[in-house]
This record gives C-alpha cells, sequence and structure tokens, in this order.
C-alpha cells in the first residue's frame, strides 16, 4: 500500500481533510508499528506489508482519541465513553509479532 493509499483510507476513516494532520498521525502511528515489530530494531524504515492496514488503524485510532488523550470514561446525553488504555488499544497492538535475530 503506498503512502496516498494510507493517506486516502485514513482521510475516509476520520473525515480529517489537513494532508498534514494526516501525515502527522501516520507517522505517529509507523513509530508504534516499527518499535512493537522490532523492539531490538532493524535499520528499516519502511512498515512491512502485513501491518499496512493496522498502521492506518492506529493513526485511526489517535487521531479520533485527538483532545481526549487521557480519557477513562465521559458519559453526557446518553453517550458514554471510555478508552481502553491511555495509549494505544492492546486489541491493535496484539496484532503485530515482534521480531527479533541473532547476531553471529
Amino acid at each position: 500500500m503506498t503512502d496516498a493509499e494510507k493517506l486516502t483510507m485514513l482521510r475516509s476513516m476520520t473525515g480529517e481533510t489537513d494532508n498534514d494532520v494526516l501525515s502527522t498521525y501516520l507517522t505517529l502511528a509507523k513509530g508504534v508499528v516499527l518499535s512493537k515489530a522490532f523492539p531490538y530494531g532493524t535499520g528499516t524504515e519502511e512498515v512491512p506489508a502485513p501491518y499496512h492496514t493496522t498502521h492506518v488503524e492506529i493513526a485511526a485510532y489517535l487521531l479520533n482519541k485527538r483532545g481526549a488523550e487521557g480519557e477513562t470514561a465521559h458519559s453526557e446525553n446518553g453517550v458514554s465513553r471510555s478508552y481502553e488504555d491511555g495509549d494505544i488499544p492492546p486489541t491493535l497492538l496484539r496484532r503485530i509479532t515482534p521480531m527479533a535475530g541473532v547476531m553471529v
């Protein structure tokens, strides 16, 4: 999936139209995916293909949560909100399998 396709998907998911904002959240989500997939580093700068949709979903989660980052519960006019975690939900992170290798 190209970066343009990721921007289009993220725009569709969130309704955000500012490309700078969308790119910023994709960059933040990229760091999350890479640090989870390669906890000891590999020097790679690209999100592996199997994680492209997870990358966009994490960006959408962060973007939709903007302004309510620390919220754990909220009720107003019959609408209740709570967040699974103060950060990225474990359900999204569990989709990413950490990889490590042995150096010889």
